[in-house]
């Protein structure tokens, strides 16, 4: 895509992002933002260094418990609070990706599930800080530069305006010597480590960023709804955070959000009906796997560079060849 066609799609996409709400619930549209930062913050870990994480739910679900206590036990601001989430997802990170990287395909995979279900069992027993079973409604969220949080719609762009953020970071994160470093090393982690990598510290940072930005999503629904249950630690989550990453296609930038607008618009159009949305989410993906492999963002990136080349190119100007000498008399 070129200058002007980016500047063209990118300003269609913050177009549309200002006027979501008017379309969709405000609600619905700050939960399509927030999976959309969950989605890329995996992705980060899952399109970039090619380890697939089944455990990002714990670094989600800590940060939704983290701002809810802080905002149920103190006075601090809702901005602060979120930070404060992202802050102690951050924390649990650190030993949790410094035994994990170590590991490489399914070993790694089983590792970051079991530490999700550690983190999802002291939920259960914390029943102090979680609420156990029923989790911690009526959170209260104070106003915050004229923000009224309990207002839907103040909640969604203050969420747009975190989201931003955090797509900002994941940005420069992945298109630097960083994102280069991290594209060699799973490409070929051999190779890397000849020429000077080293291959843990590069994982054990990208694994930081990813979970400090899945903390801020899960801080943000948390502030969007007022409550956190005990679902935000479920492995149901750590899948669901794959799935949507795969539909809308791993390795790109708008995969992210598109996955999690297509899962999320669809189950709320079949809210009704529990196993429909089973059995619908399921066929989409199946038919996805089959048909789409790079997602339905990659699939289309894929097709677009296609019929570009398969384009004629105009024939090159050549220069006015120069007229012959006349003969000598």
């Amino acid at each position: 895509m070129n200058g002007p066609s980016r500047w063209l799609a990118s300003g269609i996409l913050v177009l549309v992002l200002l006027l979501l709400p008017r379309f969709i619930y405000p609600v619905l549209a700050l939960d399509i933002l927030c999976f959309a930062l969950f989605a890329l913050a995996f992705d980060i870990i899952f399109g970039y260094c090619g380890l697939l994480s089944f455990g990002h739910a714990a670094f989600w679900g800590v940060s939704g418990y983290t701002a809810a206590n802080l905002l149920t036990r103190t006075a601090l601001p809702v901005p602060v609070a979120l930070l404060g989430g992202a802050a102690a997802a951050l924390l649990i990170s650190f030993p949790i990706g410094f035994l994990s990287i170590r590991s490489a395909g399914i070993y790694f995979s089983m590792i970051t599930l079991a530490f999700g279900q550690m983190i999802d069992f002291i939920a259960k027993q914390a029943t102090d800080y979680t609420g156990g079973d029923n989790g911690i409604p009526g959170i209260p969220r104070p106003p915050f530069l004229g923000i009224d949080f309990n207002n839907t719609y103040h909640a969604y762009y203050f969420g747009l305006l975190v989201v931003g953020v955090g797509y900002a970071v994941a940005w420069r994160t992945v298109n630097s010597p960083f994102g280069q470093a991290l594209r060699a090393i799973r490409d070929n982690e051999t190779r890397a480590r000849s020429v000077g990598y080293n291959p843990n510290r590069q994982k054990l940072v990208a694994f930081l960023i990813s979970a400090t930005l899945a903390g801020a999503a899960g801080s943000l629904h948390v502030i969007g709804h007022g409550v956190v249950s005990l679902d935000a630690v479920n492995w149901g989550t750590s899948g669901l955070v794959v799935m949507i990453t795969l539909l809308g296609g791993s390795g790109t930038f708008l995969g992210p959000a598109v996955g999690a607008a297509l899962v999320l618009l669809l189950r709320d159009s079949l809210a009704s009906s529990t196993a429909a949305v089973g059995v619908a989410t399921g066929a989409v993906f199946v038919i996805t796997v089959l048909f789409f492999r790079r997602g339905v963002v990659g699939t289309l990136e894929q097709l677009v560079d296609k019929l570009r080349k398969q384009a004629p190119h105009p024939p090159a100007a050549h220069p006015p060849t120069a007229a012959p000498p006349k003969p000598s008399a």
